[in-house]
Parts: structure tokens; sequence; C-alpha cells
């Protein structure tokens, strides 16, 4: 029989693993871990004898006290120590949670990603939030350039807006977001992107949100996307709550579907809630051979 005593001990035990869980998933993870997520694919129709590491860096959500100065000329030093060719930034630069304490200047942010080194360049789109916290670019509708872009694109770093460039041996191409009106209605325009397609140098496509992969045709090499922090709490390989009308499908990782291939980055900072668990802050290093 289990006296008064051992039930104290117990319902003690428990309220300390949770404070435990809690301070991890609040502080620890989200605020002091950064891992490097490495991925070695071999998409199909990749030239023989080209070897590429690309580097990720999604969903930043620079702002205080999470994501700040420091924070994230720790993580561009962390990239740059990875010697990749090229680096990809999926959109989600600004905030876009209650609990920051002090946002920092787009300008700030750019100045501080335009470190970035690789020798086949830096490259960004934006994401549903970076729109979002842009009311004078969601006034004006589909045509309009993000605030975030203008930044960016004065630091020398591209903000690809529907559009493909050559990239070295490989084509560079960015789609809009997808959730910038609502979930199913965004300023991408996937046809007016492939319509700029030439050659057969490989395909690498930026779109933030991973949800268009279920349509994406074989010409585009792999896709890489962010968007989701991989449901920012994720257990056992699954995610409670994933922002995706696929669920899990598209959470986390890389997916190869009828022989195309997604990566799908965890990405660096938090959105809504001040939680990560179990999937820890990521710079995404993805070597692609033939």
């Amino acid at each position: 029989m289990i006296g008064r005593r051992g039930i104290m001990t117990g319902v003690g035990g428990l309220l300390a693993a949770g404070a435990g869980v809690a301070a991890y998933g609040g502080v620890v993870e989200p605020f002091l871990r950064l891992t490097v997520q490495h991925h070695r694919i071999r998409p199909l129709r990749w030239p023989a004898g080209l070897a590429l590491r690309v580097a990720v860096l999604s969903d930043l959500h620079a702002g205080a006290p999470l994501m700040d100065e420091g924070r994230i000329e720790h993580i561009v030093d962390r990239a740059n120590g990875l010697a990749p060719d090229l680096v990809l930034l999926p959109g989600d630069f600004g905030p876009s949670f209650r609990f920051v304490t002090r946002v920092i200047p787009h300008a700030d942010v750019a100045r501080r990603l335009a470190a970035l080194r690789a020798p086949l360049g830096v490259y960004a789109v934006n994401g549903n939030h970076d729109w979002w916290e842009d009311h004078e670019a969601m006034r004006r509708g589909r045509g309009a350039v993000t605030a975030i872009a203008r930044a960016l694109e004065a630091v020398g770093i591209p903000t690809l807006r529907n559009q493909v460039l050559r990239s070295g041996p490989v084509l560079v191409g960015g789609l809009e977001s997808q959730w910038v009106f609502g979930p199913r209605q965004g300023a991408d325009d996937l046809p007016r992107l492939l319509d700029q397609v030439a050659g057969d140098a490989p395909l690498l496509l930026m779109a933030h949100e991973p949800d268009i992969f279920a349509r994406m045709p074989a010409r585009a090499t792999v896709t890489f996307s962010g968007h989701t922090h991989g449901g920012q709490v994720r257990l056992a390989g699954w995610s409670p709550i994933t922002p995706s009308r696929y669920g899990n499908r598209y959470a986390w990782g890389h997916v190869r579907e009828e022989g195309r291939d997604l990566i799908v980055s965890g990405g660096l900072g938090i959105s809504t809630l001040p939680v990560r668990l179990g999937v820890p802050p990521e710079i995404t290093l993805v070597e692609i051979t033939g």
C-alpha cells in the first residue's frame, strides 16, 4: 500500500520533472542550443562530379531577447565555419510573437547577414511574416517589395520574388510566400518562375512554406523550405502542431517523393509561443552529390 508520504514524493517528482521540461523547452533549447542538421542527398538528374554544400538559415525571427544581435552574429559565424558553397535564407526574418522586448531594425539584421560568406552567393525569399509585419506591403498587395527585401538587397543579398538567377553551375529560384493573404492565397507564382528556367542546369528552389512541394514539377531538382519550425515541439519524430495542411508529411527534414527532393529546415527562431522542444534551432547543411 502506498502511504501519504509516498504519494507526496511521487507528486513532487512529477512536478519537478515538469518544471525541468518547461525550463529546457522555454530556456535551454530555444535560447542556448544551436545545432547543425546535416543532410546528404543524391538527387536524380544531378550532374556527375558536381558536389555542392548548401547552408540554409531559415526563420530567424530576429528580436530580443531570444534572437538579439549577438545571437545573429554567432549563427553567421557558425554558418561561415561550415564553408558552404551557397547560402539560402528561406524567409521570416522579423519577430512574430508577443514576448519580444526589442525589435531589431531590418537594416541591422541585414547588415549582420551580409557577413555570410559563400562563393556562389547568398540568396533570400520572403516568408509570410515578412509580409504580415509590413503593413505598407500588405496594403499595396502582390507586387509590393517588402521592407526586409529592400534591406537585404541594400547589402547585396538578392531577395527572389518568383525569380530565377544563375549561380555558377546551378540555378537558384525563389518563390514568394504562399500564405500572404491566407493559407491558400499567396503572392507565389510558380508558372512565372518556371518560365524563367532555361537550359539543363540543376534548379535549387526556395519556397518558404513547404506545401508547394506536393505539386512541384521534377524540374526543381531540390526544394528548400522553412516555416514549420519542425512543429517547434517534436516528440519521437512527431509534431503535434504543424503549420501545413499536410500535417507531419512536410514538417521537418529530408523528404523524397516520386524522385523529387525537399529539405525542410527546423529553423532558428520561434513563432507564437516561446518554446522549442525536441527540435533545437538549426543551421541546415545539405551536401548534394551526383
